[in-house]
């Protein structure tokens, strides 16, 4: 597991996806993004985005980076049983707010009711 040097960029590619949060029960989060061992890649996360897909009820959502990637290790709250509204957003982080994800380490998402709460996340992957 290393910190890859960015001056040297070779490619920078942009990256979004929305994904259903269907996991209610903390460690069986949601994989949102994952940067593989050994990768040689920095992903530079630009926005998290939860959008409540019920039309009456309110979710909470919790979102963690873990240790390592494929959701293992220990995860570490970005934001933690946050209430968003039915019909509503929630920015969790936006591009003034961006953070690293280095080799080995990812980020998942639960939620308090499956199937309400979809994430957008958009990230740089940089070789």
């Amino acid at each position: 597991m290393a910190n890859p040097n960015i001056v040297s960029v070779t490619a920078i590619y942009g990256n979004t996806s929305s994904i259903l949060i269907t996991g209610t029960a903390d460690p069986f989060a949601t994989p949102l993004i994952s940067n593989a061992a050994s990768s040689g890649k920095v992903y530079k996360i630009n926005s998290i985005v939860v959008a409540n897909v019920d039309g009456t009820s309110a979710a909470d959502i919790t979102i963690k980076i873990f240790s390592q990637a494929a959701l293992a290790g220990t995860g570490t709250a970005l934001i933690s049983t946050a209430s968003v509204p039915a019909d509503s957003t929630l920015v969790v982080m936006d591009k003034s707010t961006g953070i690293y994800l280095l080799e080995d380490k990812s980020i998942g998402a639960t939620a308090s009711a499956a199937n309400d709460l979809v994430v957008t996340c958009s990230w740089e992957e940089i070789n």
